[in-house]
């Protein structure tokens, strides 16, 4: 492989398997033994809009490999599904987890019952199976042999006034307080299609009504509007319409009060989450690096059933560590910047779970979480998505543009696999026009069918479609060129194919600034 770009192009090799497709093999959602089908390429260096514009179209990345499902051939259609931030409430479900960290922090309360999570992402490896071997063919060591004379750099929390965020900067990382409290911006999310069909009745909760009210408001309002009615005059002699009160009714609490609710000061435990750059790995993620291994090694083990040989160092960085995204610093963009980062949950001092994210230009995108298993009372899984939410609000304050949580993708097939649809509101990929349509008008087509172009509009089609294939930009020889020139001097059987079908796949934009490699 050549590894090497400009550092405003992104670099790609197209999997060479045939036209670049790969299918009939295991899928880890439905445990089909050669069902699932997809193309990919190894993503040598790569901007944060180039995947930003990716993701757009359904890609998605793990380590340097960049993947799309082929969504009317794979037994499970995978979904992007992104969560507007701005607008997200927790709901009663989601509030209960985040009230028993709360409790576990201040007392060491255990809560008793079920704590079942919410299911997680089938291994890493098994989004790329049959793809382990390659990853050996480049470079994706971290150097561990300076590992061991790192020591852990403190990192200290300071408390600002109250209603302001709190944050601390250090090699531009963050690190957030349990304590904290936080006051955040405003923001328009850009629009999705609106599609109108209406849910079908006996499948659950109609996503597309309000919450229901409690019964003591509702009572309420039943008897205003029964002594209102009693008399033409919009109430019954004698009765003096109650005073709008001189302030408001008390509001629900907000995702971040709800978070950064005070502790008392004896309180049983510490939390901190601190967000360290992976790639290109800062001195903070070296120096934890070899204790986060650990804590996935046994995530494998324990939740997914892995020999105690497996995953090795090498795996672990080069699905969890390595990124192609170049990091970025602008002006107007997060004090942290943009590219691949890990967020640590430390609880008294130690790693209990790893957040794996990449901060985009108009997202945080959430690639992989793994926990340490005696901690799964805890609902790791969701606190973890509550916090990554609260985290892309945060940094809205700075990056306006930046507001979607992408939760990676939607699985409607696999039952285990909707609670994504539980963080609303929420948006679903369109996989035929790319465009974003909400997640309550998708659901009735999905119940019909696994593969569903939730875009109604007939004659709407990709409006970032591949339209002059020539200008798609190759790296040939050290050498760029448009594929119009290249194409001329070459004459490989199916070379064509798999051009033209990259091209369609990541669309014209994205074929012009970046450089496919041809060998």
């Amino acid at each position: 492989f050549l590894i090497w770009a400009s550092k405003m192009k992104t670099v790609s090799d197209l999997q060479q398997n045939k036209d670049g497709l790969r299918a009939g093999y295991h899928c880890g959602y439905c445990d089909s033994v050669a069902g699932k089908a997809s193309c990919g390429m190894w993503a040598h260096s790569m901007t944060v809009q180039d995947y930003q514009d990716l993701i757009d179209r359904g890609w998605r990345r793990s380590g340097r490999y960049v993947y799309k499902p082929v969504m009317n051939q794979t037994c499970c259609p995978q979904y992007t599904i992104r969560c507007r931030s701005l607008q997200f409430q927790p709901s009663k479900s989601h509030k209960k987890v985040l009230k028993k960290m709360l409790k576990f922090l201040a007392k060491g309360e255990i809560s008793k019952g079920n704590c079942e999570d919410e299911p997680m992402e089938p291994s890493m490896e098994d989004a790329v199976a049959g793809d382990v071997a390659l990853i050996n063919k480049l470079d994706l060591q971290c150097d561990l042999k300076k590992l061991g004379d790192n020591l852990k750099e403190s990192l200290e929390r300071e408390v600002k006034k109250k209603g302001k965020s709190t944050k601390k900067e250090e090699s531009n990382e963050f690190i957030q307080s349990q304590d904290k409290n936080e006051e955040l911006g405003s923001g328009e999310p850009s629009h999705a299609v609106d599609v109108h069909t209406a849910p079908k009745p006996g499948k659950g909760a109609d996503l597309s009504k309000p919450p229901c009210r409690k019964a003591k408001e509702i009572r309420k309002e039943r008897k205003r509007l029964k002594l209102m009615q009693q008399s033409p005059a919009g109430g019954p002699e004698g009765f003096q319409a109650p005073r709008e009160p001189k302030t408001k009714p008390n509001q629900p609490k907000s995702l971040e009060e709800l978070i950064f609710e005070s502790l008392p000061e004896d309180a049983s435990h510490k939390l901190e989450v601190r967000v360290v750059r992976s790639s290109p790995p800062s001195s903070q993620f070296k120096a934890t690096m070899l204790e986060s291994y650990q804590v996935y090694k046994r995530y494998q083990m324990v939740i997914h059933n892995h020999s105690p040989d497996e995953p090795t160092v090498s795996q672990f960085t080069g699905f969890l560590c390595t990124s192609p995204l170049e990091p970025e610093n602008p002006p107007n963009g997060p004090d942290c910047g943009y590219g691949s980062f890990h967020q640590q949950y430390w609880l008294d001092g130690k790693i209990i779970a790893v957040g794996v994210i990449d901060i985009l230009p108009y997202c945080v995108s959430s690639v992989y979480l793994y926990y340490d298993p005696d901690y799964s009372f805890l609902s790791l899984g969701v606190y973890s998505a509550l916090r990554e939410i609260a985290f892309t609000r945060q940094l809205h304050e700075k990056a306006s543009q930046l507001s979607y949580y992408y939760m990676g993708f939607y699985i409607h097939s696999c039952p285990k696999m909707r609670y994504k649809g539980h963080y609303r509101p929420s948006d679903l990929l369109c996989p035929e026009t790319y465009v974003w349509v909400p997640i309550e008008q998708c659901l009735p087509s999905l119940e019909n069918s696994k593969y569903c172009r939730f875009n109604q509009d007939p004659e709407a089609a990709d409006e970032g479609r591949s339209r002059d294939p020539d200008r798609l930009q190759v790296l040939y020889k050290k050498a760029i060129l448009p594929y119009g020139v290249f194409k001329q001097q070459q004459r490989e059987p199916g070379e064509e194919a798999a051009v033209l079908q990259y091209a369609s796949l990541v669309g014209q934009a994205c074929s012009e600034r970046m450089l496919l490699f041809r060998n």
